[in-house]
C-alpha cells in the first residue's frame, strides 16, 4: 500500500507552488483587458483611414505645395494654383458640411495667403499678388454656394420622389384591399343569393294566391339581378389577375356568329355586317361576354323597330368588333364618363333603362386584359356604334371577301331571362 501511494503521487507530478494558478489567471485577465481596448482602437483607426484616406492625402499635397512655396517663390504660383485647384476638386467628390467646409476655406486662405504675405513684406512678390488670395476664396465659396443649393434642390426632389412611391404604394395597397374585398364580398353573397332565389321561385309556384305569387315574382327578380349585380363585381374585380384570360387562338367569324345566335330572338332588325376572317390571340369566353354586353347595351336603347348590326373588320393589326345601332344615342357629355363603373347615359339613368352601369366597363376591362380598346362614336337621336379592337394573332388565318349583309329580322323573345339588358355604361 505504501508503495502504490508513492507511485500515485509521482505519476502526478511536482506539487505546484502555492499562487502560481491564481496569478497565471491574473495575467490571461489583464492581457485580455489590454487586447479588447487595443482591438477596438485598430479597429477605430483603420475605419477612419478608410473613410478619410482621400482627405488625408490631399492634407500631404496641400503640405507639399505650402512648403514649394516658401522654399521656391519664383515658382510659387503654380503650387499656390495646385492647391486651390485641388481643394476644389476633393470638394466635387466629398461634398462636405458647411462647417468642414468653412474652416477648410479659412485655412487654406490663411496659410496660403500668409506665405505670400510675408513674400511681399521681405520684397519677394508685388503687393498685387496678395489680392488673389481672397478673390481665389471668393470664387470657392460661390462655388460652395451654388453646389449646396443644388444639392439641397436634389434632395427636394429625392424627397419628393419618396413621397409619391410611398403615396403610390399605399395606394396599390388599398386598390389591391379593395379588390379582395370585392372579390371576397361577391363570392360570399352568391350561396344566401342562390338560397334565397331557390325558396322564392318555389313559393312563386307553389302558391295559390296571385298576389303573393306576384310578390314572390318581384323578389325572384330582385334576387336575380343581385347576383348578376354580384358576378359582374367579381369579373371586374378579378379583372387584372394573372389568370383572369386562358388564351389560345379564336376565330372572329364564331364569336360574332355565335353571338347573334345568342340574341336573334330579341325582337330587333338584326343586321350582319361584313365579316372579316381574322383570328385573335385571346379568350373566346371572354369575348362573347364583352359582345353580350355591347348587344345588351343596345338591346336597352333600342326598340323593337330598330336595326342593330354587328360586324367585323380588320384594321391596323386589331380585329374591329363592332356593335352598331340606330336608337337613341349618347349625349357629347356623356361619351366620357359611359365606360366608368355605376356610370349610365343621360337620360337613361333609371333602372328600367337598363342594368346596372357595368356592362361598359366590363367591356372595357376585357378589351384591356387583351391589350386592346374599346372605342365609341355616337350622335344623339341616331344611334351609337362601339366598336371592340383586339390585337390580331402573330399568324392570322388568310383573309376571304367578307360576307354580304343577312338580315335577322322577325324573331321574339329575349335569349336569356337571368341576363336583362345593361345600361349605357
Amino acid at each position: 500500500m505504501p508503495q502504490q501511494r508513492a507511485l500515485g503521487r509521482l505519476a502526478q507530478g511536482p506539487p505546484a507552488a502555492p499562487g502560481a494558478g491564481s496569478r497565471h489567471q491574473r495575467l490571461l485577465g489583464a492581457a485580455s483587458a489590454w487586447r479588447e481596448p487595443v482591438q477596438g482602437w485598430y479597429v477605430a483607426a483603420l475605419r477612419w483611414w478608410r473613410l478619410s484616406r482621400v482627405d488625408i492625402i490631399w492634407v500631404g499635397f496641400v503640405a507639399l505645395n505650402l512648403a514649394a512655396m516658401r522654399l521656391l517663390p519664383a515658382w510659387q504660383t503654380v503650387p499656390f494654383l495646385a492647391i486651390w485647384v485641388s481643394l476644389t476638386v476633393i470638394y466635387g467628390f466629398r461634398l462636405w458640411r458647411l462647417q468642414p467646409t468653412i474652416l477648410t476655406l479659412a485655412a487654406v486662405t490663411l496659410a496660403t495667403g500668409g506665405i505670400i504675405g510675408v513674400q511681399v513684406n521681405n520684397g519677394q512678390q508685388d503687393a498685387d499678388y496678395l489680392a488673389e488670395v481672397p478673390l481665389i476664396a471668393l470664387m470657392f465659396l460661390v462655388m460652395v454656394w451654388h453646389g449646396r443649393r443644388r444639392l439641397a434642390a436634389m434632395e427636394e426632389r429625392l424627397a419628393a420622389m419618396e413621397e409619391v412611391q410611398r403615396i403610390s404604394a399605399e395606394n396599390l395597397q388599398l386598390l389591391t384591399q379593395q379588390r379582395r374585398f370585392l372579390q371576397d364580398a361577391s363570392h360570399e353573397l352568391g350561396t344566401p343569393i342562390t338560397v334565397a332565389l331557390g325558396h322564392a321561385e318555389l313559393m312563386e309556384r307553389a302558391v295559390t294566391n296571385p298576389v303573393v305569387a306576384e310578390d314572390a315574382r318581384v323578389i325572384a327578380d330582385e334576387l336575380r339581378r343581385l347576383r348578376r349585380l354580384a358576378t359582374r363585381m367579381l369579373l371586374l374585380a378579378s379583372a387584372r389577375n394573372p389568370d383572369f384570360l386562358h388564351q389560345e387562338p379564336v376565330v372572329v367569324e364564331s364569336v360574332v356568329v355565335d353571338a347573334l345566335d345568342r340574341w336573334r330572338h330579341t325582337p330587333r332588325r338584326w343586321l350582319l355586317g361584313a365579316v372579316a376572317e381574322a383570328t385573335v390571340l385571346g379568350d373566346g369566353d371572354r369575348l362573347a361576354l364583352a359582345l353580350d354586353a355591347l348587344l345588351e347595351n343596345a338591346i336597352a336603347h333600342t326598340t323593337a323597330h330598330d336595326q342593330i348590326e354587328v360586324s367585323a373588320r380588320c384594321e391596323d393589326g386589331h380585329a374591329v368588333l363592332a356593335v352598331t345601332d340606330a336608337g337613341c344615342g349618347i349625349a357629347p357629355a356623356d361619351l366620357e364618363q359611359i365606360f366608368h363603373r355605376f356610370a349610365r347615359a343621360s337620360p337613361y339613368r333609371s333602372r328600367e333603362a337598363g342594368g346596372f352601369g357595368l356592362g361598359l366597363a366590363i367591356v372595357q376591362a376585357i378589351a384591356e386584359a387583351h391589350h386592346g380598346s374599346v372605342r365609341v362614336d355616337s350622335t344623339l337621336g341616331q344611334g351609337s356604334c362601339f366598336e371592340l379592337l383586339v390585337p390580331l394573332a402573330p399568324e392570322p388565318a388568310s383573309m376571304r371577301p367578307p360576307r354580304s349583309h343577312q338580315p335577322w329580322a322577325g324573331r321574339s323573345s329575349p335569349p336569356d331571362a337571368q341576363s336583362p339588358p345593361a345600361s349605357r355604361s
